[in-house]
């Protein structure tokens, strides 16, 4: 694996001159727009880098974007991978690993989700304080590499909570409201049941996903801080449960995309 790792960064670093990034970004379902602040150096598409997987899904363009965001060196994942899509969670986490090799201290990780919170609504912005992995197996399974992380890394703080501060300030300054919960990770791709959606909720979740745990974890092991977001795409209370499309799903993230790629772009500028 530290082969393919080595592999893949090798690549990427002859193909943009050694650009050494500072933050890492994965953009998920609908929230592509962020790369239009992006003063573009260099633009990869996943299926040339050895050993990445290529995005299935509709709406995730499938490529590694590297250059300026708010004056600091960024590499942004345009389209992330899913244990749906039938990989490992190995092949789902490399690109993050990849980063951290690059030089990649701290990761921003966004995501659609459905929420549970009853004062939630669609298209509100969540901070992810903590998570719950409920999906089938983590990317830290099988031997440790010891050049990576600990074998038993804790995992109290997964979320920087300096940068969660920063970013309630910043929304604050900004007058609009930013949610803080908890986000739980299922493997879909299905939606949830309204049984599901309860359960969730009943052990402490406040909006559910596909993605995240699985960076979060593999970005934690390797010692990385992690700011994370989610957008309310659709609401799994048992008064608002409604059959829900991707189409509708990429229209909720639509109308809170410019907040959160302020909120991003705003806490990037603000790192030491």
């Amino acid at each position: 694996m530290m082969q393919q790792l080595r592999e893949s960064a090798s690549y990427i670093q002859q193909q943009t001159n050694d650009f050494a990034p500072e933050f890492g970004i994965i953009l998920g379902t609908g929230l592509g727009a962020l790369v239009n602040e992006i003063q573009i150096e260099h633009s990869l598409s996943y299926a040339d880098i050895p050993h990445f997987p290529v995005s299935t899904v509709e709406s995730h363009s499938g490529r590694l974007i590297l250059g300026q965001l708010a004056g600091r060196r960024v590499i942004v994942m345009q389209g992330r991978f899913h244990y749906y899509e039938g990989y490992t969670m190995e092949q789902v986490v490399h690109p993050v690993r990849v980063m951290k090799l690059m030089g990649v201290q701290k990761l921003f990780i966004s995501n659609a989700s459905g929420g549970l919170n009853p004062s939630f609504n669609t298209s509100d912005l969540m901070v992810i304080t903590d998570h719950i992995n409920l999906q089938p197996s983590n990317p830290l399974i099988g031997k440790n590499i010891d050049e990576l992380g600990p074998r038993f890394p804790d995992m109290s703080d997964v979320y920087d909570e300096q940068m969660v501060r920063q970013a309630m300030v910043i929304a604050e300054d900004a007058d609009f409201d930013l949610r803080e919960g908890v986000y739980a990770s299922v493997p879909g791709p299905m939606l949830e049941t309204k049984a599901e959606y309860n359960y969730i909720a009943r052990i402490g979740a406040d909006a559910v996903g596909m993605s995240t745990v699985p960076e979060a974890i593999a970005a934690r092991h390797m010692g990385m801080k992690i700011f994370g977001i989610s957008v309310i795409t659709d609401m799994g209370t048992p008064d608002r449960i409604k059959k829900v499309n991707l189409a509708d799903i990429l229209e909720a993230a639509a109308i809170a995309e410019p907040r959160m790629t302020m909120l991003i772009k705003e806490l990037i500028r603000q790192q030491e």
